[in-house]
């Protein structure tokens, strides 16, 4: 009785901390097709992120990616990649000025997020997912700012003209160890700019140079502790102690293989019989994550494997029970190691929704709670989980923005 006393008191603690917090997600991905009027983001559509599951779970600010994946580096790559970027920016515009923007607003700074969540409006803010579709004209990253973007990565999977990807360690095959010329030359102007750079895909040895190069704070947007999990996507102890000496925030990712790749595989061994089983009756072929999609082959896979998932969920469940899957204690143990070894200033929360994230128990938006449960019960204050959910992210924006001023000032 006492036990379920206690779990009731700890979800009502929580609760109340949620609703003071400013609850912020730095990676959600989306797919330009859910940004019309016939179709978009005000329902409840079958994607991690929409608004009625932001509303159910409490998230305030969801930061809309304007991913590409990486093609060949030359000029018919770039036109491409290029307009494929704009029509995700025209798709969260839509969404914000003539789909619902009585729901929700685009915030480019700390303050529009501010008001805005005060407002009772929910938040979408945008971060750019590889740098390739700047081409070689750096010019483009104000345009960029302009349309909205407050963070950058100058790679994605495989090496982009401006820096070497984590990809690289799997053959050990680098194009440039670390940033080519003009990737050097882009960290300047993204300093100027004011758009975060986010370090989360390219290789160790281009981060450590981005940290040498920059003069505004860096974010890991989705990436986790490789002390915990030894994937090449998550940051090693040399560069999280980077983080702790020169600023900036990592977003702890609720993406499974980055955070406990043991449990995860041997969760996948004993439910990929039954999803294979089933996919089988639906005439669909399940894939390898590092298939190489195009953007929109890409979103049309896992489309096809969110319908695989929910035919198979019921047999699911029971598996459930015998092995457990990677869930929301395994992402508060990344943020426990990051907090102990960066500082509870440096540490923010994210989920890579809609682009391959989500663990048990934080599977959607509308389950954004569960997180801060954990963090009740592990201990977290009401101040540090409001720094954790959004204020460290705030505050190394607007450090960002400060050293731009700086910068366009001289």
């Amino acid at each position: 009785m006492n036990a379920q006393t206690t779990d009731q008191e700890i979800v009502q603690k929580a609760t109340q901390i949620h609703k003071k917090a400013i609850t912020i997600d730095t990676h959600n991905d989306i797919n330009v097709e859910n940004f019309t009027e016939s179709k978009n983001y005000s329902m409840d559509l079958d994607t991690q992120v929409n608004l009625p599951k932001m509303e159910k779970g409490g998230m305030d600010v969801t930061w809309l990616i304007v991913y590409t994946d990486q093609k060949e580096l030359n000029e018919d790559g770039y036109k491409a990649a290029y307009k494929n970027a704009i029509s995700k920016f025209e798709a969260i515009h839509r969404l914000t000025e003539e789909i619902a923007p009585d729901k929700i607003g685009l915030a480019t700074n700390s303050d529009e997020v501010r008001n805005l969540v005060k407002e009772g409006r929910k938040v979408a803010m945008i971060g750019v997912e590889n740098a390739y579709p700047i081409g070689t004209d750096l010019n483009r990253i104000k345009e960029f700012y302009d349309r909205g973007a407050r963070y950058m990565s100058l790679s994605h999977n495989g090496h982009s003209q401006f820096s070497d990807s984590n990809t690289g360690e799997e053959n050990d095959e680098w194009l440039y160890n670390g940033l080519s010329e003009l990737g050097k030359q882009a960290i300047l102007e993204m300093n100027k700019q004011g758009l975060m750079i986010d370090v989360s895909h390219p290789s160790k040895e281009a981060i450590k140079q981005m940290f040498e190069l920059s003069k505004a704070p860096l974010i890991a947007s989705h990436s986790s502790a490789r002390a915990l999990c030894n994937h090449s996507r998550n940051l090693d102890d040399e560069l999280l102690d980077l983080f702790k000496k020169h600023g900036g925030v990592v977003q702890t990712v609720a993406f499974k293989s980055y955070l406990n790749t043991e449990k995860d595989e041997a969760y996948n061994a004993a439910s990929s019989e039954i999803y294979e089983k089933k996919a089988d009756e639906m005439n669909i072929s399940i894939l390898p994550r590092d298939t190489g999609f195009s953007a929109e082959e890409r979103t049309a896979y896992y489309a096809k494997l969110k319908k695989v998932e929910s035919a198979a969920k019921p047999k699911i469940e029971k598996l459930k029970k015998k092995v457990v899957p990677v869930n929301v204690s395994d992402l508060v143990d990344h943020i426990d190691y990051l907090v102990e070894k960066i500082g509870i200033d440096h540490v923010g929360i994210s989920s890579d929704f809609d682009g391959g994230g989500g663990i048990e128990g934080w599977d959607d938006a509308s389950e954004t709670l569960n997180v801060t449960i954990e963090l009740v019960k592990r201990g977290y204050t009401e101040e540090e989980i409001k720094k954790l959910w959004g204020e460290n992210l705030l505050r190394v924006m607007d450090e960002v923005q400060a050293v731009a001023d700086n910068l366009q000032k001289s």
